[in-house]
């Protein structure tokens, strides 16, 4: 549940302060009279991410066997891909982008193009609401659907919150701070999907273990532990591990480690 919490929260406000810059866009140039398309942009974004959301968890259902693991370990791969490409993206365009937003939607404005300004604010809300169901999808096979879908409602619910405090009130929020923080606990909650997704290879043999366990925390955190579920759920702790997931695990963190050292020196 934690794990899909800070995804959603995460994800979603994204979702809520791109859908945020235009809206403010629009109020400037009192034309809030396309607020319309705006919105109808979002709530179709919204039915499709939720379709696409089922659509996975029905296929991984419908699963058996080694077809489940396979699903299960290219799903943490393809996340954790995805994750990546998203803290990377946030890193380096995510400093332009109210201007960039912001000068769009006036332009859309002055040509009278309401569609334009649907498609704007539906790439925007699909791209984040697809991304979040194929992590959603990932985070419910370390646990239960109902458990990943109550943190991902109570995400969803806190950046509603969050957006409304940074664009209607007077308490000033700061989205770069929030985003670093939630950048650092999604880079190591991707180290844990990549780990994951190489136990499922292991299992069917894709993936040699070379040793497995190469230790073993049973008898000092075990997984099934209020703090290993936790542990399990944000970071992908495995009390027992092989020697290919701790490897895969050690390797990722040291080249998003090397790339974030790397980008904040230039």
């Amino acid at each position: 549940m934690i794990a899909s919490f800070f995804l959603s929260l995460r994800e979603m406000l994204e979702a809520a302060l791109i859908v945020g810059i235009v809206l403010g866009a629009l109020r400037k140039v009192d034309r809030r009279d396309l607020n319309r398309y705006v919105w109808l942009g979002v709530f179709s974004a919204a039915a499709v991410s939720l379709l696409a959301g089922w659509a996975l968890n029905a296929l991984h259902v419908s699963l058996e066997g080694n077809a489940e693991q396979w699903f299960e370990g290219v799903a943490m791969i393809v996340a954790t891909g995805i994750l990546t490409w998203v803290l990377v993206w946030v890193q380096q365009e995510g400093g332009a982008l109210r201007e960039n937003l912001e000068g769009g939607t006036i332009r859309n404005v002055l040509a009278g193009n309401g569609l334009a300004l649907f498609f704007l604010a539906f790439t925007a809300v699909v791209r984040e609401g697809i991304e979040l169901s194929i992590f959603l999808t990932a985070a419910s096979i370390e646990t239960d659907l109902l458990s990943t879908l109550l943190g991902a409602g109570l995400g969803l619910l806190a950046a509603l919150a969050a957006g409304w405090l940074i664009f209607s009130s007077t308490i000033r929020l700061s989205p770069r701070g929030f985003f670093t923080v939630t950048s650092v606990i999604l880079i190591l909650f991707a180290a844990g999907l990549v780990a994951h997704g190489v136990h499922e290879f292991n299992e069917i043999g894709i993936i040699p273990s070379i040793a497995a366990p190469v230790w073993d925390f049973s008898a000092i955190l075990p997984e099934q532990s209020a703090a290993g579920q936790i542990l399990k759920a944000l970071f992908g702790y495995n009390a027992d591990p092989s020697l290919t997931e701790a490897v895969a695990y050690g390797i990722y963190l040291l080249l998003v480690g090397v790339w974030m050292i790397w980008k904040r020196k230039r």
